[in-house]
């Protein structure tokens, strides 16, 4: 992995004491306002439980500071920053009539360069520099081609053949106008304006050649909001994201990013990998009419520590699940229909993806509940991997009754673009 994390200082933020140029930021810092650094790696919420590597929480001004490279094997925003950031925008667009090979190119071409300049900290062309003094703010930009795109520029031909339309299962309430989509992009900050911002630049640039099709925004817990990096909760109160794969793990790069060695018209896909969007609500009413001992019944795990309900008193949440363990009763520890039991790769022939979304609120639902849950998004090899799991948990998991999948897509994100490229130059290109 490629994707080192550098640092990028705005001349104003190097002058020795308090003026009028100061930035915000930086009166924080010096103010002596501490948090969490954008290089420490912390679990998120549906998403990746990599584990902190440091304790020490290091100064707010180095959150703004933080830069993460545009350029790489891999795309930003699918493992690097290791946790996932702040906020997080999620937007679909469709192709224009009459758009095709060359005006796509062409788009990739001015979203590629507008992203690296953004994601270091520097002002795109034509940009109004409304965040211009906050950093990079570990921000990330990750582009993807949906199954419609190809046709619609000439390339069915180029097409992978693991691009598949994930199946509509029975328990699905899937919004035709918030799924799938020609292109996606993935935005991903530690700051508010500073994604606002990058996704309203792209959004610009599109303009005559692509029209948003849907638009979705979550957040994660802030940096800096605990004395140490830890596997955030869900809004159901859920210590979420315990049990991806780790980076260090020897099935890492094979379970998250194609291969070499296909055919010569995918080579484009090379280092890249599939993106799984689902929007799910949860039905946080009838989860709060619970026992806390029901809740925990249902995902498999306590509530206070992410423990599983097979392990000792004292355990913490990454003490591995016996799957085989009985209570003194008789029954099984995870019961037969918790969350993390048919979720397990145990339980699926070793189906593995990385788990790394943003929860999110869009206000309250005529009847006075919360339009609220999880923006959904695993990271795979091949997305069947996805369909093989969520095929067994739409019958067996009783999550399924607290929850409802609605809206669904599938993109193929290709490889990192090398220095002097666009993201997705060897298909559009090829």
């Amino acid at each position: 992995m490629s994707d080192d994390v550098t640092r990028h200082h705005h001349d104003h933020d190097r002058r020795p004491g308090p003026g009028p140029g100061i930035s915000r930021r930086r009166l924080l810092g010096t103010a002596g306002t501490a948090g969490a650094a954008g290089l420490m790696a912390g679990a998120v919420a549906g998403g990746a439980a990599t584990h902190a590597t440091t304790g020490h929480p290091t100064p707010v001004t180095s959150v703004g500071a933080t830069a993460v490279p545009f350029h790489g094997a891999h795309q930003a925003g699918i493992i690097t920053p290791l946790r996932a950031q702040a906020i997080g925008h999620l937007a679909a667009f469709d192709l224009a009539s009459g758009t095709g090979r060359k005006e796509a190119a062409a788009l990739l071409r001015r979203w590629s360069a507008a992203a690296e300049a953004m994601t270091q900290g520097r002002a795109p062309a034509g940009d109004d520099q409304i965040a211009l003094d906050a950093g990079p703010c570990s921000l990330t930009v990750t582009f993807g081609f949906g199954r419609t795109f190809f046709s619609r520029t000439g390339l069915a031909h180029r097409a992978p053949a693991a691009l598949v339309p994930v199946p509509r299962f029975p328990s699905d309430a899937i919004d035709p106008k918030r799924s799938d989509g020609d292109l996606w992009i993935q935005v991903g900050a530690d700051d508010p304006l500073v994604g606002f911002h990058a996704l309203h630049v792209l959004q610009k640039a599109a303009a005559g050649t692509a029209e948003v099709r849907w638009q979705m925004s979550g957040f994660n817990r802030a940096p800096g909001a605990t004395a140490r990096p830890k596997t955030v909760r869900n809004l159901m109160g859920q210590i979420d994201g315990t049990g991806n794969p780790e980076p260090t793990g020897k099935d890492f790069a094979r379970t998250i990013f194609t291969r070499r060695g296909g055919p010569a018209d995918q080579a484009w896909m090379n280092g890249g990998s599939y993106a799984v969007v689902r929007r799910i609500r949860m039905l946080l009413g009838p989860w709060a009419d619970l026992t806390r001992t029901q809740q925990e019944e249902v995902i498999g795990r306590r509530k206070d520590t992410g423990a599983p309900l097979s392990a000792p008193a004292g355990a913490s949440e990454t003490t591995p699940m016996e799957l085989n363990r009985f209570t003194r009763g008789g029954s099984l520890a995870i019961p037969a229909d918790a969350h993390i039991r048919v979720a397990a790769p145990e339980s699926n022939d070793g189906a593995a993806m990385l788990r790394r979304g943003f929860s999110y609120h869009d206000g309250y639902r005529a009847d006075g509940t919360p339009d609220a849950g999880l923006l959904f998004i695993t990271w795979q090899a091949d997305p069947e991997a996805f369909i093989k799991v969520q095929t067994k948990l739409d019958g067996a998991d009783h999550l399924t009754r607290f929850i409802r999948h609605e809206s669904s897509a599938v993109f193929a994100v290709p490889g990192g673009a090398a220095p002097g490229e666009y993201v997705g130059q060897r298909l559009l290109e090829g």
